[in-house]
């Protein structure tokens, strides 16, 4: 018998969505730095020292206050219970974004950390890092987390920011790059006969780097076809479309794959891409990626 505690807390997720619903997204940040960052950036740029940021990105995204806001203003729209985060610098920073959200932000050196935003009244806990995602630290660890945790339901998510440079290249490609994807991938499909062995409840989700299923290549083969633990593409039948107007993208690299357990809640049709007006891409220094999202309608008995 569930406690009238933990009923009430699930009745208030989504006052948005209504009881019993849940709003997934995953959302990479494009170099969510502190100002101070930024402008140290700027300044060694400037200066000819070696900077911690990359100089087109300290000299072309040096966001302001109105950039943040305007990001809080789509994080609000975009109403989601969860979000799966991809490179942000740290938690204060990601606080500027997303208000009243708790933050798991996954370890690692460097400026582009993984990790979630979960709306404060939901019952989760921030898990250690998947390390071996960073192939001994040379890329970034995947961020882990539990909703629900301890009870019969419980629900792991697992946020991703694979290697970049390989996304649409044959799976076998001899470029470094690629035979690092291909190891990244290598290591969650381990990670998934793991998972099988537990309650299968998954979701999968972020920027991999790789512009998806329908190259129907061996990296996907490895995650959608899973021999124990198969995965679900929640945009499947989605059209692709570019976050707003302008942007020369012809294939999405964000995903969000369910497992079959998971696949059972989704609300049909509540794939999402939440693109930008073309006046706050053109005004402000908002993203080169737009969140995407789910409706999870869980088992009312939760």
């Amino acid at each position: 018998m569930h406690s009238p505690t933990l009923l009430i807390v699930v009745l208030l997720l989504s006052p948005a969505l209504g009881a019993h619903e849940l709003r997934i997204a995953t959302w990479n940040m494009e170099w969510l730095v502190a100002p101070a960052t930024a402008h140290a950036g700027r300044m060694a740029c400037d200066a000819g020292r070696r900077s911690a940021l990359p100089c087109d990105v300290a000299r072309r995204l040096a966001r302001d206050s109105a950039d943040h806001a305007r990001l809080a203003a789509h994080a609000r729209a975009l109403d989601a219970d969860v979000i799966a985060v991809q490179e942000v610098e740290d938690e204060a920073t990601l606080k500027r974004v997303f208000k009243g959200y708790r933050i798991c932000l996954a370890p690692g050196p460097g400026l582009q950390h993984t990790g979630f935003a979960v709306r404060a009244q939901l019952p989760h806990r921030c898990e250690p890092a998947m390390e071996a995602l960073s192939l001994q630290g040379k890329l970034r660890p995947g961020a882990l987390l539990t909703l629900w945790p301890g009870s019969p339901q419980s629900l792991t998510l697992l946020a991703v920011h694979l290697k970049s440079g390989c996304s649409t290249d044959p799976p076998g490609s001899s470029r470094s790059a690629c035979q690092q994807l291909a190891a990244q991938m290598r290591q969650l499909a381990g990670w998934l006969d793991d998972q099988a062995r537990g309650h299968g409840r998954i979701v999968l989700l972020g920027d991999f780097n790789r512009a998806g299923p329908e190259l129907a290549d061996a990296h996907w083969e490895s995650l959608l076809a899973h021999p124990r633990l198969p995965l679900h593409d929640a945009a499947a039948g989605a059209a692709f479309r570019n976050c707003h107007v302008g942007q020369p993208f012809w294939q999405a690299i964000d995903h969000i794959l369910v497992s079959a357990a998971v696949a059972q809640w989704l609300r049909p049709d509540s794939f999402r891409k939440h693109g930008y007006r073309s006046a706050d891409a053109l005004n402000y220094r908002l993203s080169d990626h737009c969140p995407i999202s789910v409706v999870l309608q869980p088992p009312r008995n939760f």
